[in-house]
């Protein structure tokens, strides 16, 4: 009988909100006094009571239902109600000395305050919300009511006070970190410049000098990283290290987050702070191997590079604990220093050490790499396939499977790789599954194009010279493909894999030349929205042209709605634009 009943109440209840979403205010009164009448200790039922009596402009009525709660219980947080009906009556006398009454309730007891400035707050009477909170905080200074003044002051547009209440608020509930960094990111951008940038940078300076504390260290790094100033967050996480020399976890994330955004310069000053620092040699041969990847991407000097690698290998060896060491190496000899043979001999003595299944699968990858680049095809597949076998369901098997296909198709079996990327599509990598689902539709939308698939298999050589290292004449084979198959449905693909390659080599107008051509002739086609997100990351990014670069995300935000790039081509669009962006 007691679950019968709360569920016809909850029914009811569902009915008379459906009235007010509805702007059946009539039906609702009736429903919700129906409703109070069964459960006049409901609170909820009340206040929906006295709002319907408000939307029907019956303001007599829900003056005295209010009045008449009031004298049946002890409530304060009911003059606020009582206040604000005073207001719709254009009373503004009665109406302020009723919210009066509410704050100066607080004097006797502090609680009062929760369910005072809640009612404040809910009719948008902000300012005596205030007041009521921090009434209550200097009666009885262990209340915290800065969660609710800093949604207050962001509302009203003092984000320096907001930002001042989240801080005072953190300091004493530092649980809450993350959940305050999500809120002020609503008010900060990547522009160092921003003004209120510039307001949390200075309460935060302001708090590390006037009273220490390593949170404010830790948010000022925080704010640096949105702004993508990776050496001043760099500074204060060293700050922070020196004070707290347990970890440098926080040091090694700060230097990932900087290379992926490519600022090299920053991420390599960071990673061999870690290698100069690190007391454990796993942190110090990581860092090692991260400025080694950099060196790659920013400079030309191979024969520095091979001697770092052999200088580390000499302090560190060739045990277990640098295997990657050994993969990198061995991938540098082979795409970098065009020695293949080397960087193969070098990999087989890595595969003698005591390896478990998942590392001996990783050298066998690389093994593979390497046969392809020589263009062993069947010997790589060999490889390949051990790994599949031997790591079944793993994430390495899946880019093993991967690696089959990619090979089958360099080689021109275009049905045996396109029967192993129909698998791949729901691999439990998102990133190999899009690859696979790539590859696929570039297979399936040109196999058919002639008998002999002779501009798939030209395009499939072009792929693998870019995979071999050797752009240019990559690019050289893709001009060949666009001269002869001009009009046919690899024309698209050709120029959109040629805009990268020359994205590569920093020939920034050919790729723009490129790009465009795809809009003019293919606008329809599914390249389109690579095309312009593309060209608007090269004109913000390697320009240094806003406006353009703005233009072009528009054009993905107002025609492109189901591209993968609408979430970031927005995001950013509105960050040239000036917007406030979390």
């Amino acid at each position: 009988m007691l679950l019968l009943g709360t569920s016809v109440f909850s029914q009811e209840d569902l009915l008379a909100k459906e009235y007010v979403k509805n702007g059946e205010f009539e039906k609702a009164l009736i429903a919700y006094q129906e409703l109070y009448n069964k459960s006049a200790n409901n609170n909820n039922y009340f206040l929906e009571l006295v709002k319907t009596h408000q939307q029907l402009e019956q303001l007599d009525q829900a003056e005295a239902l209010i009045i008449s709660q009031i004298n049946r219980i002890n409530y304060p947080a009911l003059y606020v109600e009582l206040g604000y009906n005073y207001q719709l009556k254009q009373n503004t006398e009665q109406a302020t000395q009723n919210y009066t009454k509410a704050i100066e309730s607080v004097a006797t007891n502090p609680n009062y305050a929760y369910s005072v400035g809640k009612f404040f707050e809910n009719r948008s009477l902000l300012d005596q919300a205030i007041a009521t909170y921090l009434k209550a905080t200097e009666l009885k200074p262990s209340l915290n009511f800065n969660i609710q003044l800093a949604r207050i002051y962001g509302e009203q547009g003092n984000v320096e006070k907001m930002f001042e209440s989240y801080l005072q608020f953190i300091n004493t509930n530092n649980s809450y970190v993350s959940t305050i960094k999500r809120a002020m990111s609503d008010f900060i951008t990547e522009d160092a410049d921003n003004e209120n940038n510039a307001i949390l940078r200075g309460i935060l300076l302001k708090n590390i000098q006037q009273t220490p504390n390593l949170l404010w260290n830790e948010l000022l790094s925080w704010l640096f990283i949105q702004q993508k100033d990776y050496k001043k967050a760099f500074a204060q996480e060293k700050a922070i290290f020196n004070r707290q020399p347990e970890s440098l976890n926080r040091i090694e994330e700060l230097a990932f987050i900087a290379m992926n955004d490519t600022d090299y310069e920053a991420a390599k000053t960071i990673f061999t702070y870690l290698a100069e620092t690190a007391q454990n040699p796993d942190v110090q041969i990581g860092a090692h191997y991260n400025l080694l990847q950099i060196d790659l991407k920013t400079q030309t000097n191979i024969t520095a590079i091979e001697a770092t690698y052999l200088e580390l290998f000499n302090t560190f060896g060739t045990s277990i604990q640098t295997l990657k060491l050994q993969i990198a190496y061995a991938h540098f000899l082979a795409f970098y220093k065009q020695d293949p043979k080397a960087g193969t001999q070098f990999l087989k003595q890595s595969l003698e050490l005591p390896l478990s299944p998942l590392e001996e699968g990783q050298v066998k990858l690389a093994l593979g790499d390497i046969l392809v680049l020589q263009e062993k095809f069947n010997e790589a597949l060999i490889y390949f396939t051990q790994i599949q076998r031997n790591l079944k369901n793993s994430t390495l098997a899946q880019e093993a499977r991967f690696k089959v296909a990619q090979t089958s198709y360099y080689k021109g079996d275009f049905k045996w790789a396109e029967s192993q990327l129909k698998v791949l599509k729901s691999s439990t990598s998102q990133l190999i599954a899009n690859d696979a689902l790539d590859l696929m539709l570039l297979i399936t939308d040109n196999k058919f194009e002639d008998s002999t698939q002779a501009a798939l298999k030209l395009y499939a050589k072009a792929d693998l010279m870019a995979f071999q290292n050797k752009p240019l004449e990559a690019i050289k084979l893709l001009n060949t493909i666009l001269e002869n198959y001009k009009g046919q449905s690899i024309e698209d693909q050709a120029l959109y894999k040629q805009a990268k390659l020359y994205e590569n080599n920093k020939d920034f107008e050919k790729a723009i030349t490129n790009y465009q051509r795809i809009i003019a002739n293919f606008k329809e086609d599914i390249l389109a929205d690579d095309a312009y997100f593309s060209l608007a990351q090269i004109y913000e990014k390697h320009l240094n042209d806003p406006a353009t670069a703005k233009s072009y995300y528009e054009q993905i935000i107002f025609n492109h709605q189901d591209s993968i790039y609408f979430v970031e081509a927005r995001k950013r669009f509105r960050l040239l634009r000036g917007d406030n962006v979390n």
